[in-house]
């Protein structure tokens, strides 16, 4: 379909004709407007500053914006989750992971109907967007950290990967004052942690998705529905989580998500 790329070293790949692109910001803009029209509120930039808990595990949180009293509460903080879990007394193996992401200039020498393509030897992978392309790669020798900064030295690393694969690249140019950096929330084994804390009935966990948290967004929110309201759910085979009953009369109305 796109003899651009070289293939010379390829043994095999896939292609699903149904793959199609989200928009991240627009996805989470919706949950939050259909959630609103449910009744949640939604506190924009205020940090938690405490945990608190009693006797019967979540006791509510303390936040700048004041006092939230609930008993069942659900870490969602992303890159900062073992930090918020850590307020709760609970060790959450979840570090900070720097992502950069380098947008070209307009191209036109690879076809713009092309999928998000994916180079499985070394991570690298990219996709149309506007009149360009954006490139994206994992870079093994990154470290753990909240960095934010872009670091302008990735250019180079990024487009030798996207010359080797799609000999055309050499030609692309790219604004390093376009590109960006953001945070993924890594777990050893780079799959998310999802349920109930053991040892802290109302604590729950959405954490470590690891730059799949879009994608994987409407079933997390079935699934902790589920095991918040009947602790269980039929949306996944329920031996990948670790249950645990709860007394009846735990759960109150106001659920806080952090």
């Amino acid at each position: 379909m796109y003899p651009q790329l070289r293939s010379d070293d390829v043994v095999g790949g896939s292609f699903c004709s149904s793959d199609g692109f989200v928009d991240p910001n627009s996805a989470m803009v919706g949950f939050m407007k259909r959630a609103a029209e449910h009744g949640a509120r939604l506190w924009r930039d205020t940090e938690v500053t405490a945990i608190l808990r009693d006797a019967r595990g979540i006791a509510g949180v303390e936040t700048t914006r004041g006092p939230v009293a609930t008993r069942t509460l659900v870490n969602a903080a992303g890159p900062w989750a073992a930090l918020v879990a850590k307020l709760a007394g609970v060790e959450l193996p979840v570090e900070p992971l720097r992502r950069m992401l380098v947008p070209t200039e307009p191209f036109d020498d690879f076809p713009h109907s092309a999928p998000m393509i994916i180079d499985m030897s070394n991570g690298f992978h990219f996709r149309p967007e506007a009149l360009g392309f954006l490139l994206a790669w994992n870079d093994p020798e990154e470290t753990p950290g909240f960095k934010t900064e872009f670091d302008p030295a990735f250019v180079e690393k990024i487009l030798t990967r996207a010359a080797n694969r799609v000999p055309c690249f050499e030609n692309v140019a790219v604004n390093p004052k376009r590109a960006w950096a953001g945070l993924y929330e890594m777990t050893p084994d780079h799959h998310p942690v999802l349920g109930p804390a053991r040892g802290l009935p109302g604590f729950f966990l959405a954490n470590g998705f690891s730059g799949h948290g879009v994608m994987h967004a409407p079933a997390t929110g079935k699934i902790l529905a589920d095991l918040i309201l009947s602790g269980k759910t039929d949306l996944v085979d329920a031996h990948l989580f670790s249950l645990e009953r709860f007394a009846e009369g735990h759960l109150l109305e106001e659920t806080a998500v952090l």
